[in-house]
């Protein structure tokens, strides 16, 4: 795979080995990110539908309010799956919403509802449909069919840009089969193939008319999520299907940007994070051939799992901080890092006022983020599909136990890390988390078991 941009970015900062996502899948990770809480601590983050009501609620204080309370202009671009209007399923996708990302501190968003495989699919920009078309009025609902409407799982023969291996037969749009029921959109219906187009230019703009003033963005793309449909331009350039391209794609995001930011002069003055909100999963839901043609690659490196799974696999993920003005060039770093403190780390760099109980679960570890600080957390938690937490510290992971099944039941073959009885690994010793030694060392099980208990009773 050659990602020159992004290998640019990390030759240009540091790159990170040891980052966690609060959580091992997308609405819950990206909740704990933009708050500072962890998503477990509240029962209604599990992955969203499209038709889902606002998560994060209006009275929360969120990354974006603490930007913009120091005078930053805020945007939020791409994927968002956080929920949309106060309730779930009582949406008018034909009328602007009256509750929406402005009422969490974005100035400006250009964004999916949830995620390019979901419906409602089109564009949500500042509360409102992009390119509404009258003449299709817009209806989603999760539950059933519209009369006469077709579906994958019906029809597909209509599925003609993907076809599905698990799931995703619902509404078809664009010749590919959705999770749920949508019909009309017309004109404001997106075609996946130029989703990477849109949003990196909606970003642009966005950089080019704040230049002069400080700003936030955060940009979430859809790339190596599916459906990967890739523009046609990047096709066949990775050698690995669609699911290469999709990363090729992604990496041509991430060089429009940086060469935005060079081309205004305001590279040097510019901290860049990239990161995901959760591990790897190969098949998740579409016939892309991505298992076939692997080529020997590990999405997950030298974890085990993948998205969805408590083990490492499911959490540990990419991060690279880029800012030339601060930060040395050319380093890698081992430290212990977690999403859920990138807010109060940010914080400390613009000295907002917190509201009392905003952030709560986030630590200020600027200095890591900055290379300042090579060991980082004490321990991170990490959370799986079915709610099954993990602690780890640098040398040890532990899982507590569950009796739910060993593998995922939607589709895709992954661990789940499911056991009835508690899992300890020494993580410095085999990363691969093969050897359980949980009976062996019995304090340090009792240890990690403190751990969950204590965040558990704040």
């Amino acid at each position: 795979m050659k990602t020159p941009n992004v290998d640019r970015l990390a030759q240009q900062g540091i790159r990170f080995t040891d980052t966690h996502a609060v959580a091992a899948t997308s609405t819950p990770s990206r909740y704990s990110l933009l708050t500072g809480e962890y998503a477990w601590r509240r029962p209604d983050t599990d992955i969203a539908a499209g038709n889902a009501g606002m998560i994060i609620r209006p009275e929360q204080y969120t990354m974006a309010d603490m930007f913009r309370s120091q005078g930053y202009c805020t945007c939020a671009i791409g994927k968002w799956h956080l929920g949309l209007g106060d309730k779930a399923g009582t949406q008018d996708w034909n009328a602007p919403l009256p509750a929406s990302l402005a009422d969490l501190g974005f100035d400006y968003h250009y964004i999916m509802a949830a995620t390019a495989d979901r419906v409602p699919c089109v564009f949500i920009e500042n509360g409102s449909v992009a390119n509404w078309d009258p003449a299709a009025p817009i209806e989603v609902n999760y539950e059933h069919n519209f009369p006469g409407e077709p579906t994958g799982k019906d029809n597909p023969e209509l599925c003609y840009n993907q076809k599905s291996s698990h799931g995703h037969n619902m509404s078809i749009v664009n010749g590919i089969g959705r999770i749920g029921f949508m019909k009309g959109g017309g004109k404001a219906l997106w075609k996946d193939e130029n989703i990477a187009d849109s949003i990196t230019s909606h970003a642009i703009n966005f950089i080019k008319a704040n230049k002069d003033n400080p700003f936030f963005i955060y940009f979430a793309t859809n790339d190596v999520h599916v459906p990967r449909f890739p523009n046609q331009r990047f096709r066949g350039k990775s050698g690995m299907g669609p699911r290469g391209d999709a990363i090729v794609q992604f990496d041509w995001s991430v060089g429009q940007i940086m060469s935005t930011l060079e081309k205004l002069g305001i590279a040097d003055n510019t901290l860049i994070l990239l990161t995901s909100d959760n591990g790897p999963v190969v098949d998740d839901g579409y016939q892309d051939r991505a298992e076939e043609l692997l080529n020997g690659h590990e999405p997950s490196g030298p974890w085990r799992g993948n998205k969805y799974s408590a083990f490492e696999g499911g959490t540990c993920v990419p991060a690279i901080v880029c800012w030339p003005g601060k930060v040395k060039a050319g380093q890698t770093s081992d430290a212990l890092v977690s999403q859920i403190d990138f807010f109060r780390s940010f914080n400390s760099l613009v000295g907002a006022r917190l509201p009392q109980g905003s952030a709560p679960d986030s630590q200020d570890q600027i200095k890591t983020l900055l290379g300042e600080d090579t060991v980082g957390r004490d321990y991170v938690l990490e959370l799986s599909w079915n709610h099954v937490l993990s602690a780890r510290t640098k040398k040890w992971k532990y899982i507590e136990p569950n009796d739910g099944p060993k593998m995922i039941t939607c589709g895709p073959k992954i661990e789940t890390a499911n056991c009835p009885s508690p899992q300890l690994y020494d993580i410095s010793s085999s990363k691969w988390e093969s050897d359980n030694v949980a009976e062996k060392t019995p304090q340090v099980v009792y240890d990690m078991q403190n751990i969950l208990r204590r965040e558990r009773q704040k």
